[in-house]
């Protein structure tokens, strides 16, 4: 699991059947470094994910990628590599 900035928001057309009902993100990994200095900078290589919890652009969030990213669908099998999870509220960093 990672932590990124919602950049914006991707509309297919024609739609995947699977997705409907829900958003596709584009999400900005967050560097170590970044989430240190609280920049509200990401630093890392954007990514599409699927969203069904209604994140909007600018806020941060967690994204589960690869096999477990479509645990969420079981028992129907979704074509998604990068979900996002959850919601970030606050984050305490240890310097």
């Amino acid at each position: 699991m990672r932590l990124g900035i919602v950049r914006g928001h991707l509309t297919l057309a024609p739609a995947v059947e699977s997705f409907r009902g829900k958003t596709l993100v584009v999400v900005e990994p967050v560097t170590m470094e970044n989430l240190r200095a609280r920049n509200g900078l990401g630093g890392g290589k954007a990514l599409i994910a699927i969203d069904a919890l209604g994140a909007a652009e600018g806020q941060m969030v967690a994204i589960t990628e690869g096999r477990e990213a479509s645990n969420p669908f079981w028992p129907d099998k979704v074509p998604v590599d990068a979900y996002c999870s959850l919601i970030v509220d606050s984050v305490d960093v240890q310097r």
